[in-house]
């Protein structure tokens, strides 16, 4: 059976020469004389072969590679974070490595043990719903791994994290429903394993608080990121015997969710209820009408994210996040004002 890979091994038996040879024709190493480096090269484009950066870096004792851990890639936000690392990590001549673990712990653990396995040089993190445990985290920090986390941050660890200011966000979103005239604002918020939603959830009830509008605790549900149970949650909103004018959720994809829940139940938007959600995803642009949203400046968030563990990475002094703060990046969200809260002009 054919090998699936080629090594120099291959090449040096070919030639009748020695890998080590064959190693340094490929390096361009001035010993090699002119005639063996030109079979040398010849040969290895027949075979497609491929020198193997992670048996390189491991000689160097770092492979160039990070990995990068995202709950889900459903969403615009997570896929567009993860670009905006690219390119600054490309740019600094490291390649990435991407794990998706679809909002599953176990995932989260396995993928995270995976990396490691690569001698990966740093992680960049956004943890899933369901993680509570960080042990596999402080595991990185142990072995002296850079790490830095985004979005879904952990109070139990004190490492370099880009975020956004959930709670200001929230809270102006809130508001610009309480000025267009809405009072009985319900909210779809995340799990509270989550500290975004806690922060989100805390804006929306200052927001409340300020302007003297009493909190119903009816109109607050946390929820675990599962669309199909949005149906159910929503539905108990429409509902009560005085049910809401405004709905304010945890993101984008929720929002859209419950608004078609609104429309199926003969409901307008945003005459009978007004609705924000939280991201900016790109199919907030595309329903109709179109989601008054918070858009976070995601492809920033990512480039942050990589700046910081690069500076990690080659940082003469080791940075000891046991004894010191570690850094960390804040950055503005926008609020995006659509249909869905503020009729067209002429309508």
């Amino acid at each position: 059976m054919k090998s699936k890979y080629i090594s120099i091994i291959d090449i040096a038996k070919q030639l009748h020469i020695s890998k080590s040879t064959v190693s340094r024709a490929l390096t361009g190493h001035p010993s090699v004389h002119p005639e063996t480096r030109s079979r040398v090269l010849e040969l290895a484009q027949k075979l497609d072969y491929q020198r193997n950066p992670l048996a390189l870096g491991l000689a160097r004792n770092n492979t160039n590679i990070i990995g990068i851990l995202v709950p889900e890639i459903m969403s615009t936000y997570f896929p567009s974070v993860i670009i905006g690392a690219q390119e600054v990590l490309h740019e600094a001549g490291y390649n990435a490595i991407i794990c998706h673990n679809n909002e599953s712990y176990n995932a989260e653990v396995l993928n995270t043990k995976l990396l490691l396995s690569y001698h990966v040089d740093g992680i960049i993190v956004s943890h899933t719903k369901e993680t509570r445990n960080f042990d596999h985290f402080q595991m990185i920090q142990r072995r002296g791994i850079p790490l830095v986390f985004f979005n879904r941050t952990s109070d139990e660890l004190n490492v370099p994290h880009v975020v956004v200011d959930d709670y200001e966000a929230a809270f102006r979103a809130v508001e610009h429903l309480i000025k267009i005239g809405r009072r009985r604002i319900a909210h779809l918020a995340g799990p509270d394993s989550l500290i975004n939603t806690k922060l989100r959830q805390q804006g929306y009830l200052d927001a409340l608080k300020k302007h003297k509008i009493p909190v119903d605790p009816d109109l607050v549900i946390s929820y675990d990121l599962t669309l199909e149970k949005v149906r159910i949650y929503i539905k108990h909103f429409l509902e009560l015997p005085q049910p809401p004018d405004a709905l304010f959720t945890i993101n984008d994809p929720t929002a859209i969710a419950a608004m078609e829940v609104i429309r199926q139940k003969g409901l307008s938007i945003p005459d009978d209820i007004a609705v924000v959600g939280f991201s900016n995803d790109l199919s907030a642009r595309l329903v109709s009408p179109g989601l008054t949203t918070v858009a976070q400046p995601t492809f920033e968030i990512g480039r942050e994210a990589a700046r910081l563990l690069l500076q990690d990475i080659t940082s003469t002094v080791k940075n000891d996040y046991s004894v010191k703060k570690a850094p960390s990046v804040m950055l503005k969200t926008k609020l995006i004002i659509r249909e869905s809260t503020v009729m067209k002009q002429g309508k």
